[in-house]
């Protein structure tokens, strides 16, 4: 239970401060068993990355439908993968940050919620476009939610998971994003079969099986409480015990025994709110190894995926004679490994150890893609077994990939805990985004192979150096209270004990 101190003007206390509270909430969270209330909590908030999945997928796929005349959207397909593409990671990097900075101010629950609706509306009304400019905003606010998301959702999974599960949780969620992207492949197939559907609609109804999905997961995710974490730091003590008090109580009535006693407690001072400057300070200045390692991991992997899955469709057409028509198979393919890789590997990280995973998926998905760059070049591979090697190497990437986004959330301090995962996801979104297709689109389109062996090697030396880097400087967080990861901003010195007899002491 919580126990508070004096007020904002005690001695000791910080600038902007509620007071000073002991509390054992995080051990509290950390020492229970896997239940049907974490099971909600991953259904409720870890399902928005299958909506992500399946939008970029299903876009970047019925980009030549909306091009063709009778579409009903007056737009070329270079415009769809390239300004729309762009809107779309712009308002992703835009909505992570301002978001990402509200979420650590104002709350994890207001701000998942706030951002499903975004993504939701904007959603909708890119289904009702009839003009390429009003496409291209709601492109823009697609991502801007999308974006928002990624800085809420992490955030608040990781403080309400055990610590015991936190590394494959986190993995497999962030993995998930796959199941939405062998959706939106075969639901792109589906939706440009004109024997089916009308050309001005089939693509409309992509979108609005977005926003279908999206409503249940709102329905779902109104269920899922604030985090205690936030609420105990930012004067909201009591409402954090009676939550874990009343989680407690139904895990003990589903186990049918008596939870074990927490172990260990925390003083904070609490406070409403911390400002930028420190939060960019705490990052960079108190952690600046591990703001390297975040950079390195986030751009690594978005170099590694642009090199293969930006000139994917054009690489299969243009050196294998595989039709437009069936690029989604070949999707599909890659997508369902993606996912494999999170789902199976996942248990590792919290058993070998972050370090060693981390740096061996990094590493063994970027040895891979060279060998694929060798074979490709020697023309050793066709269709079928190309795909088959970007398999084997997004298998190890994917796990890779996700245990970016779990790194940034655990070794960053709770009070800026929302605003590093955008700061780390922003960057590596750009850089994949904005700078992978500069990199790479003359690359992959170019029909010379020694082009597109240069897209791999690329690829692949930046997803090694990244390895390397976790080598080194990866912490040891498997199986660890995010607290003892990285001590909170506002941890006080505890409160001595009253001795016996002492004033006030009754």
């Amino acid at each position: 239970m919580a126990t508070a101190s004096a007020g904002a003007g005690s001695p000791g206390s910080v600038p902007g401060s509620e007071g000073t509270v002991t509390t054992a909430v995080p051990a509290r969270l950390d020492r229970l068993p896997w239940s049907r209330w974490h099971w909600m909590i991953v259904i409720g908030l870890g399902t928005v990355w299958i909506l992500d999945g399946l939008e970029v997928t299903t876009v970047g796929n019925i980009a030549s439908r909306l091009s063709e005349d009778g579409s009903g959207l007056p737009i070329s397909s270079s415009q769809v993968t390239g300004l729309g593409a762009a809107l779309y990671v712009a308002g992703a990097c835009s909505g992570a940050l301002f978001f990402g900075w509200l979420t650590d101010r104002f709350g994890r629950k207001k701000l998942f919620m706030i951002t499903l609706v975004v993504y939701l509306t904007a959603t909708a009304l890119t289904a009702l476009s009839f003009s390429a400019a009003w496409f291209f905003v709601f492109r823009f606010l697609t991502g801007f939610g999308i974006g928002g998301e990624y800085a809420a959702i992490n955030s608040a999974i990781d403080e309400l998971i055990p610590s015991k599960y936190r590394g494959r949780v986190d993995l497999i969620i962030n993995g998930s994003y796959w199941l939405g992207a062998v959706g939106g492949a075969l639901l792109s197939i589906l939706a440009l079969n004109t024997d089916i559907f009308p050309k001005d609609l089939g693509w409309r109804l992509t979108f609005a099986l977005g926003v279908v999905l999206g409503l249940v997961v709102l329905l779902v995710r109104r269920h899922v409480p604030e985090s205690p974490r936030w609420q105990f730091i930012h004067g909201r003590g009591g409402a954090a015990d009676g939550l874990v008090d009343s989680v407690e109580r139904e895990i003990e009535r589903e186990k049918g025994r008596r939870l074990p006693e927490p172990a260990g407690e925390i003083t904070i001072h609490q406070r409403k709110s911390i400002g930028f400057g420190i939060i960019a300070k705490t990052v960079f200045t108190r952690y600046p190894r591990r703001a390297v390692l975040g950079l390195s991991l986030f751009i690594g992997q978005a170099f590694l995926y642009n090199a293969i899955t930006f000139g994917f469709g054009a690489i299969l057409t243009t050196f294998f004679d595989v039709g437009t028509g069936s690029t989604g198979y070949y999707f599909a393919v890659i997508a369902a490994g993606n996912f494999v890789g999170p789902l199976l590997l996942g248990r590792l990280f919290d058993t070998v150890g972050r370090r060693i995973m981390i740096s061996s998926t990094y590493l063994l998905s970027g040895l891979l893609l060279f060998l694929t760059a060798w074979l490709f070049d020697r023309g050793a591979l066709n269709a079928t077994t190309m795909t088959l090697c970007w398999c084997v190497v997004l298998f190890f990437a994917s796990a890779g990939a996700s245990s970016a986004y779990l790194t940034v959330s655990e070794i960053f301090p709770m009070e800026t805990r929302a605003l590093a995962i955008a700061f780390f996801y922003a960057v590596g979104t750009a850089a994949g985004g904005i700078t992978g297709p500069l990199v790479f689109s003359d690359l992959t389109s170019s029909g010379v192979v020694g082009d597109t062996v240069l897209a791999f090697q690329l690829g692949a030396g930046l997803m090694c150096a990244a390895g390397l880097v976790a080598v080194f400087l990866a912490v040891k967080a498997e199986g660890r209270s995010l607290e003892d990861i990285a001590e909170p901003l506002s941890k006080a010195a505890p409160r001595p004990t009253p001795s016996a007899g002492s004033a006030g002491a009754g």
